[in-house]
């Protein structure tokens, strides 16, 4: 938790290609009076952010350094590779790593996909960016391996992507410094993994409100006498009164 007691705010980190915007929402709705600012990173800098208190908690993909930071596993992206729309591989629903071999592969600075070995030729210089990475395959120099999730932030008319099948994979993760589990922090750990409001778990729901007066003398109206009688019903208990004594028979 940042700022005050009396004020308390919640910062999420981000990293590109992850959409946090239905977690946000939930988080609006159960807790309308702590503000929560989203906190745009690169994905390499993401861990520095984390743990220099830039953020309280994070988005981001993995890995993480798991002696620092505890982490909830989300997702795992498919792999595509961006090319112009008359390129070659369009024709195919998905393609291979060996269908990229006579094409430049450009490998940028920011990839988040560990590779034992890169696809393609590689190019004469790596892209600073994704986005410069981009604007080259555009210009008809190369192709792109990227998540699928950055090839859709990225997306321009004249590019498409196929699903590269046996490429490695990128995996998206909540992520937050081990030491600094606040109440704030559980409550979006809650929301992520969709628990319900009334969920046991997290933190302890609030005290339920007392009764009003009107609502205790009703309830009280409704309990039954000492004597397991209603205390509507008559002395004899019986809708008529009192039963008369019994005739005796001449």
């Amino acid at each position: 938790m940042t700022g005050s007691e009396t004020s308390p705010t919640f910062r999420l980190a981000y990293v590109p290609g992850v959409t946090p915007a239905k977690w946000v929402r939930i988080w609006s709705e159960r807790l309308p009076d702590v503000p929560l600012t989203l906190v745009d990173v690169s994905a390499a800098e993401a861990s520095d952010v984390l743990r220099g208190g830039g953020a309280d908690a994070g988005v981001v993909r993995l890995p993480v350094d798991r002696t620092v930071f505890s982490a909830i596993p989300l997702y795992t992206e498919s792999t595509v590779v961006v090319v112009p729309k008359d390129h070659l591989v369009t024709a195919a629903d998905e393609v291979s790593v060996a269908d990229l071999a006579d094409d430049i592969v450009f490998h940028p600075l920011d990839d988040v996909l560990e590779w034992e070995q890169l696809p393609g030729r590689p190019a004469l210089e790596r892209p600073a960016t994704t986005a410069d990475a981009i604007e080259l395959v555009a210009a008809g120099v190369g192709l792109l391996v990227v998540p699928q999730s950055l090839a859709r932030l990225h997306h321009r008319k004249d590019l498409t992507y196929r699903p590269l099948v046996d490429a490695p994979q990128s995996s998206v993760a909540l992520a937050w410094p081990e030491d600094a589990t606040t109440d704030l922090v559980e409550d979006f750990i809650g929301i992520v993994r969709g628990r319900t409001v009334n969920s046991t778990r997290g933190r302890t729901p609030p005290p339920a409100q007392p009764k009003s007066k009107r609502r205790e003398a009703a309830d009280a109206r409704r309990k039954p006498t000492s004597t397991g009688r209603s205390p509507r019903s008559g002395a004899g208990g019986a809708k008529g009164g009192k039963r008369g004594k019994p005739r005796r028979r001449s």
